[in-house]
């Protein structure tokens, strides 16, 4: 119960961080980003729609879209995440200082803090809603990569403000995208490399193994090891995860076998199929 008291108090933390770097550098400059913050600022001058309304209907529209085609799992996730996120910047943006700042600066800061926010919403294992769903939505259903889908979305979002902007916005935007990577790598591998190697040796290796593909879409490898005291055969699982999936891989382990014995050690070079280059967490 405490772990998911902590995870609810994260989960909200990212969306307040969220909210604030949206709030007061990246909305009040017109930056454009990537995610809905990006959306609404390229459609203002279009539509001539409030940008909070735009970000409002975008977030809860891509929820229920998602709902429907990813399932009612996906929706426990984010639900948190789709409704603390319009309702902080509902109520808050009345409050945020008006800031005498260069777009340049502003689109620096913005990244770096709503690229905080976002990654401890990842950490827990949650999702930010909005832009994030219809990358999981074509990789369901058109088996496309998620992170390739990730990348282009970005770039069409910021590469949308040119028909309104000019190329410096532009250009500031795609910075601004590439400061919340940045910040949204450091949080994912705060105490720890991208990567982990963990070895798991439990009774309970099949249901680990089975819960391991459902839920973390990871593969594993069983070697067989000896107990040098008990001289005892036991299956040893091999698993490969990034560092946001970490925490759920050991809530999955505990599920199941809170006595099993645990070995992780950090993998700080991973190749192939879910850990090539432009993998996005």
């Amino acid at each position: 119960m405490r772990k998911h008291l902590l995870n609810i108090l994260l989960i909200l933390l990212g969306n307040l961080l969220l909210v604030i770097g949206v709030g007061v550098f990246i909305l009040p400059f017109n930056i454009l980003s990537g995610g809905v913050a990006g959306v609404a600022v390229a459609l203002n001058p279009i539509l001539n729609i409030d940008r909070e309304l735009v970000i409002n209907g975008v977030i809860i529209g891509f929820f229920i879209v998602g709902w429907i085609i990813l399932g009612k799992g996906f929706a426990v996730k984010t639900v948190l995440s789709s409704i603390a996120y319009p309702i902080f910047l509902t109520i808050l943006t009345p409050y945020f200082p008006s800031l005498d700042l260069n777009p340049f600066i502003a689109s620096i800061y913005g990244g770096l803090v709503c690229g905080v926010g976002i990654g401890l919403v990842m950490r827990c294992g949650a999702s930010t809603g909005g832009m994030d769903i219809p990358p999981m939505i074509l990789n369901k259903l058109f088996n496309f990569k998620i992170s390739s889908c990730v990348m282009i979305i970005d770039a069409l979002t910021v590469l949308l403000g040119i028909y309104a902007y000019n190329i410096e916005a532009v250009l500031i935007g795609l910075f601004s995208v590439f400061t919340t990577s940045f910040a949204i790598d450091k949080v994912l591998s705060f105490g720890g490399s991208s990567s982990k190697a963990v070895w798991i040796i439990s009774d309970y290796y099949k249901e680990i193994i089975d819960e391991i593909g459902k839920v973390l879409d990871r593969g594993t490898t069983i070697t067989e090891g000896r107990g040098g005291y008990t001289n005892v055969e036991k299956p040893v699982v091999l698993c490969v995860v990034s560092s946001s999936q970490y925490p759920q891989l050991i809530e999955i382990i505990h599920k199941y076998d809170e006595k099993a014995f645990v070995f992780a050690t950090d993998a700080t070079d991973v190749r192939g199929e879910g850990f090539s280059f432009g993998f996005r967490v």
